[in-house]
C-alpha cells in the first residue's frame, strides 16, 4: 500500500525591515515639512459706519486712521485731524521704521490720557500695492522690544480694517507729494 505523506504548510514569514527603513527616513521628513508650511492668516475687522460715529461725540468711537499714499503716509486721530506725515525714504519707499516709531508715540500719548486704543483704519489709495498692504499690517499690529534681555512682540493696533482711501485727503497727500 502507498502511504500518504502529509505535507506540511509553513506559514511563510512577514518581511518588514525595508518598510520600517522607509518609516525611520520618512516619518522624520514629513515632521520637519510640517514645521516649513506654516501658514500666517491675518485676521480683518469690518470698519464701522464713518457717518454713524462722526454724527456720535464720544470719545471712544474717535478712529485712529493711516493713509497710504504712493509715497507718503499720514497718521490721523480723531478721522480728519492731521498727526503726523511720515515721508518716503531717500530711496523713495514707505519709511516702515518711522511709522512703527510714530505708532509707538500715538500709543504712548493715547494711554496717557487714559484711552484704550486697539484698532486702526488703513485708508488705501486705489493703486496700493498688495505687498504694502501685508507689511504696513504688520508693522501697525506690532513691533519688536526687549523686555528683560529677550525680544518678544509689543502690541500696536491689532484690530486692522482696510478702508478705501477719500479723494480729499489722497488729494492734498500727493499735492504735498508734488510740491517738494
Amino acid at each position: 500500500m502507498l502511504k500518504k505523506t502529509r505535507l506540511t504548510r509553513q506559514e511563510p514569514e512577514l518581511d518588514i525591515t525595508s518598510f520600517m527603513s522607509l518609516m525611520i527616513v520618512l516619518v522624520p521628513v514629513l515632521l520637519m515639512m510640517m514645521v516649513f508650511s506654516h501658514i500666517t492668516i491675518l485676521e480683518l475687522k469690518l470698519p464701522s459706519d464713518i457717518k454713524e460715529m462722526s454724527a456720535t461725540p464720544n470719545d471712544e468711537l474717535k478712529n485712529l486712521e493711516l493713509l497710504i499714499g504712493e509715497k507718503k503716509m499720514a497718521l490721523y486721530y480723531p478721522q480728519g485731524a492731521l498727526l503726523k506725515t511720515i515721508p518716503a525714504t531717500p530711496d523713495g519707499k514707505h519709511d516702515y521704521k518711522l511709522l512703527i516709531q510714530s505708532l509707538k508715540e500715538v500709543k504712548f500719548l493715547l494711554n496717557e490720557n487714559g484711552i484704550e486704543k486697539k484698532d486702526i483704519n488703513l485708508l488705501l489709495a486705489p493703486a496700493t500695492e498688495y505687498q504694502t498692504i501685508v507689511t504696513v499690517m504688520d508693522s501697525v499690529r506690532s513691533y519688536e522690544a526687549v523686555v528683560a534681555a529677550s525680544l518678544v512682540d509689543a502690541e500696536l493696533f491689532p484690530d486692522v480694517s482696510l478702508l478705501d482711501a477719500p479723494t480729499d485727503l489722497l488729494a492734498h497727500i500727493n499735492n504735498d507729494e508734488e510740491a517738494q
